[in-house]
């Protein structure tokens, strides 16, 4: 299942490769479009007259260009615009789709003809043969592309729009997303946005001025409101993490972070599709839709990409498709516990047999090497630093991993084709499932570290456990904490002394039975890994008037110190929690219930 996901996930990325580095320009043409046509911001009828040529003739050919040079570089690349010229004169539509076929068959017959003369040609006659070979086969494939390939692609895009026109006509449209959405969170938003409906969505924005397919998969909405759901009504990592998430979602149009929640509970689907299929409903029945593609799906690309007479009905669709995604998404939350919820959120990095040398280059991967991995890039490098390790870190397309990286970290539902692109390697994969949760990019730098062959403790494990304990006082109880952080090679004999004095300024008893020690602002720089230690005292020890029956001991390193807190914190709120933890009898129950 895993590998045909994976090679469908292959062929979408080779379509939305060859048009997502155009986007740039396919923004700059709606924004033309949206300012300076008859109906658009600021008509005016002088550069009004950019906007067909654009469509007509750029467009198709930096498709057909970026086509070719993704199988042949510049060379493959040059050939491929020149084929798809021919295609684009020939034809009365947009022709896009030609670009996207033309260009790679040029580009591979131009390889082909290279390596069969490589070695063959004489000295001094390379440039010769070079551009004679490209200028002979592109002017064929031309030709080809004039007299055939644009008459084919006529009748397609024909046939294409007549079809989608029927479903707009008959409100069939909203339909699309019971598919859309749920291939979204397989990762297939970029081929379904930039491989179909962007090539769909120019063609019919060049004949009406707008077109709803650019907001079939790319609206954004849907995907804020469900992220909003589970920061509401979420489990305790959600609560951490969906915030920002939904933050991303809304101004950077990251869809990516949102899919992991999804995945997590998939019933949760239910709101995305109802949101996006109100969303369509509303733009197909009063004239609602953009005149560009919306990438990335944020609000402001969403406005910027909106017509003036389109102001009302497009905020009407996208503010309605967050509300009733966050309803649907919510009602699923609170109607079923979240036990599976629980378990996907928490999938840690893939552990690496592999032993590595060396870390001079680290690669996140995603699907299209833009947003998600970009993001991951930030905060890996940031945790990196902070353990001293300073390698080259790029973010680039899962099918474009460079063989001479030393480790690639990338999505889990990315991870088929991570080891598609780096078959015959020996390069470790890490994964992560939530783009937004901290604890995992921690767990990828452990991962990291115990490679190249450092000796990393668990943050948290059965080691880190006592049971049944007794002590005469507080001062007992808090050095057989730091007792456990300095056997377990987690910091020094300093750190004792340090968690004392903290008591001392500030008593460490939580309330509920719970104390809380650990060490000063200062003892952050002392601590060589972040830890974590429980001790279960059943007839418990006095804090100052208070009885604590359960001590757990924070080391936390750098940053790491108040985001340990603030997690003990959170799961300790529960009564119910604190009462099962007082009367655990095995060190698995206690793991279980702190759910570290």
């Amino acid at each position: 299942m895993k590998k045909a996901q994976a090679k469908i996930q292959k062929f979408g990325s080779l379509l939305s490769a060859m048009v997502m580095p155009n986007i740039g320009v396919f923004i700059g043409w709606g924004l033309l479009t949206a300012l300076f046509i008859d109906t658009g911001w600021a008509p005016n009828a002088y550069l009004n007259k950019l906007v067909s040529p654009i469509l007509t003739y750029l467009l198709p050919c930096l498709i057909g260009y970026t086509a070719g040079s993704n199988i042949y570089g510049r060379r493959g690349g040059v050939i491929g615009a020149f084929a798809t010229m021919g295609a684009v004169v020939g034809a009365d539509v947009t022709m896009l789709v030609a670009g996207m076929i033309l260009g790679p068959v040029a580009a591979v017959c131009i390889r082909a003809f290279d390596k069969a003369v490589e070695g063959k040609v004489k000295p001094g006659l390379e440039m010769l043969v070079d551009n004679f070979s490209l200028g002979i086969i592109g002017f064929v494939i031309c030709i080809i592309g004039y007299v055939g390939v644009a008459p084919i692609m006529t009748a397609i895009q024909t046939v294409l729009t007549g079809g989608v026109q029927y479903l707009t006509d008959h409100n069939m449209l909203p339909l699309t997303e019971l598919f859309v959405q749920p291939a979204e969170i397989l990762f297939l938003n970029n081929a379904i946005n930039h491989g179909i409906m962007t090539p769909l969505g120019l063609q019919q924005a060049a004949e009406a001025g707008k077109s709803v397919l650019f907001l079939v998969e790319a609206s954004g909405a849907a995907w804020v409101g469900l992220s909003l759901a589970f920061a509401i009504f979420g489990n305790k990592s959600a609560k951490k993490s969906a915030p920002g998430a939904v933050i991303i979602m809304f101004f950077g149009g990251i869809a990516e972070v949102c899919f992991p929640y999804c995945l997590t509970m998939p019933l949760t689907i239910i709101g995305p599709i109802l949101g996006n299929m109100f969303s369509l409903f509303v733009l197909t029945n009063f004239g609602g839709g953009v005149v560009g593609p919306v990438s990335p799906g944020s609000v402001i690309s969403y406005y910027m990409m909106t017509p003036k007479a389109c102001m009302l009905v497009n905020t009407i669709a996208y503010f309605g498709s967050l509300a009733i995604s966050f309803a649907g998404a919510a009602i699923v939350l609170k109607a079923f516990k979240h036990d599976e919820e629980e378990e996907g959120i928490k999938e840690l990095a893939a552990t690496a047999d592999a032993k590595i040398q060396k870390l001079n280059k680290v690669i996140f991967a995603c699907d299209a090497g833009m947003g998600s991995s970009a993001m991951g890039v930030t905060i890996l490098k940031k945790k990196l630093e902070e353990i001293g390790l300073k390698p080259d870190i790029k973010h680039v397309a899962v099918a474009d991993i460079p063989k001479d990286a030393d480790v690639v970290v990338t999505n889990v539902n990315l991870e088929e084709r991570a080891k598609m692109s780096v078959e015959g390697t020996n390069i470790p994969i890490l994964t992560l499932s939530n783009f937004m949760d901290q604890s995992e990019y921690e767990r990828i730098i452990i991962e990291i570290q115990r490679m190249l062959g450092h000796d990393v403790p668990d943050v948290f494990c059965k080691d880190n456990i006592v049971l049944n304990a007794k002590y005469a006082n507080k001062e007992e109880a808090i050095k057989a904490c730091a007792d456990i952080f300095i056997k377990g090679g987690y910091t020094d004999e300093s750190y004792k002394a340090d968690m004392l004095q903290r008591d001392k300024e500030a008593s460490v008893y939580l309330g509920n039975g719970v104390a809380l020690p650990h060490g000063l602002a200062s003892s952050k720089e002392t601590i060589k890994n972040s830890g974590i230690c429980f001790v279960q005292v059943p007839e418990g020890v006095d804090f100052g008037g208070e009885k604590a029956y359960i001590l757990v001991g924070v080391a936390g390193k750098g940053e790491e110190h108040v985001e340990l807190l603030g997690k003990i914190g959170q799961t300790l709120m529960d009564e119910g929690v604190i009462e099962k933890l007082k009367n655990a009898t095995s060190k698995e129950e206690v793991i279980k219930l702190l759910n570290l």
